[in-house]
């Protein structure tokens, strides 16, 4: 068995690498980037007059739209800007820019470690750049080179290539100007997964605030779901076809056939509009921090209430219903009469011998419960207007948001690699017929 973990741990990065790159590649190909995005939000708020703009285009500045640019690597390859993602090479870093003058000066502003502004001055000699080179420009591997109108034009093609005759019309009116950088290692393998352009926070940080949320409620959706499926699909099983049994899968189907979301706004419209017993969003009242300990808790499990009502009624019918069945084909195996032919009570017969086998299916989809636990459900989050690591995802989705895109992506494939490894190191482990040689 320790050299089937090995090897599936070996594999693990393969795959994730493998999910990971045709993502990456697919957000390139998509149309409609972060940089289309804030356009769109621009002319949005300037139809809508909620913020002014000269034009009424919605357009952004050619320096903003460079720095986006440079931000999400869209001016590299995408071979390069993937290895840049995964931290297997380098990119450039704290880039300043500043513009020739008429008399070839350029000052150039970057800031040192506690924060106070540095000033370089350069003097442009042709092509070759001129300044006193400072101690900090050596010790702390600054760069500098002179961009010149044509390749910023060239630039500005890449940038809008579906507008290139302007562009080409506008170049002539560029100047040449100094940019100064530095490389780092900066991506994946150095603990970076990048910056959220819509909230300008840490795509980790963002991550581990909604995870504990969607863990919170996913863990007690799975315990809800197997504490009450798995008891009730073996009573079903010995109960076949009593009235018991048909009432019990009426009510399952029924509750299968309503949608987690769909439940969820009918439980809001009665219980909680109507009815006020349960509150009607988040996970925690207005007013949580001025409650007792005991008013925390009580408060928290009043929020939870209608939420975890919806994450395990959709996946408890099929449970269910799916122990049932399992259990009833091993009550009428042969191993189950000669176990009762031999003097084991029934009782004993069904709780020591039936009940390990017939629970191997649900166990063998644990990875997927797992997935859900980490997950959560994007629309009952919604419903709900919980903050969970569900809610980020889609978020993500909807603002083209790349940086989040990708830390959500690797994050759930991590999670749904480890829980199929879980699963049938589970499965072996209860069934004795499952060797890994």
């Amino acid at each position: 068995m320790r050299e089937y973990i090995i090897k599936r741990l070996l594999l693990a990065p393969v795959t994730i690498i493998g999910v990971t790159l045709l993502v990456f590649c697919l957000t390139r190909l998509v149309p409609g980037g972060p940089v289309e995005r804030i356009m769109q939000e621009q002319a949005i708020s300037a139809l809508s007059g909620e913020k002014a703009n000269a034009s009424g285009s919605g357009s952004i500045s050619e320096e903003e739209r460079e720095r986006l640019a440079e931000l999400f690597n869209l001016d590299e390859p995408a071979w390069k800007a993937y290895l840049q993602w995964l931290g297997l090479a380098r990119r450039r870093v704290d880039i300043t820019k500043a513009e020739f003058n008429d008399d070839g000066c350029a000052s150039l502003t970057t800031s040192a470690q506690d924060g106070s502004p540095r000033v370089l001055t350069v003097q442009r000699i042709g092509s070759t750049p001129q300044f006193a080179r400072p101690a900090w420009f050596s010790e702390e591997g600054w760069r500098l080179r002179i961009e010149s109108p044509t390749e910023r034009a060239e630039r500005r093609q890449r940038l809008h290539p579906h507008n290139a005759s302007a562009t080409q019309k506008d170049s002539g009116s560029l100047r040449a100007r100094a940019v100064l950088f530095r490389y780092a290692w900066d991506g994946l393998l150095q603990g970076n997964l990048g910056k959220s352009y819509k909230y300008n926070e840490p795509v980790l940080g963002m991550m581990l605030n909604r995870l504990p949320v969607s863990l919170y409620f996913g863990i007690l959706g799975a315990l809800g779901m197997y504490l009450i499926s798995i008891p009730l699909g073996i009573w079903k099983a010995l109960h076949h076809r009593s009235i018991g049994d048909a009432a019990s899968s009426m009510l399952l189907y029924v509750g299968y056939a309503v949608p987690g979301f769909a439940l969820g706004a009918i439980l809001l419209i009665y219980l909680g509009a109507r009815l006020e017993y349960f509150p009607l969003y988040g996970l925690t009242g207005p007013d949580f921090e001025t409650l007792s300990t005991t008013g925390k808790l009580t408060d928290i499990a009043r929020h939870t209430v209608l939420p975890l009502a919806c994450y395990v009624v959709g996946s408890l019918a099929l449970t269910t219903m799916m122990m049932k069945s399992s259990m009833l084909d091993q009550l009428s195996a042969d191993y189950m009469r000669t176990a009762v032919a031999k003097g084991t009570g029934y009782r004993r017969a069904v709780w020591h011998h039936a009940l390990r086998n017939a629970i191997l299916p649900i166990v063998s989809g644990l990875g997927g419960v797992i997935c859900a636990v980490v997950g959560g459900s994007i629309l009952i989050e919604r419903v709900f207007d919980i903050r969970g690591f569900g809610m980020l995802c889609y978020q993500a989705l909807m603002d083209k948001d790349y940086a989040l895109i990708m830390g959500t992506l690797l994050l759930s494939s991590m999670v749904i690699v480890l829980g199929n490894l879980a699963s049938d190191l589970l499965v072996a482990r209860l069934d004795p017929r499952i060797k890994f040689r």
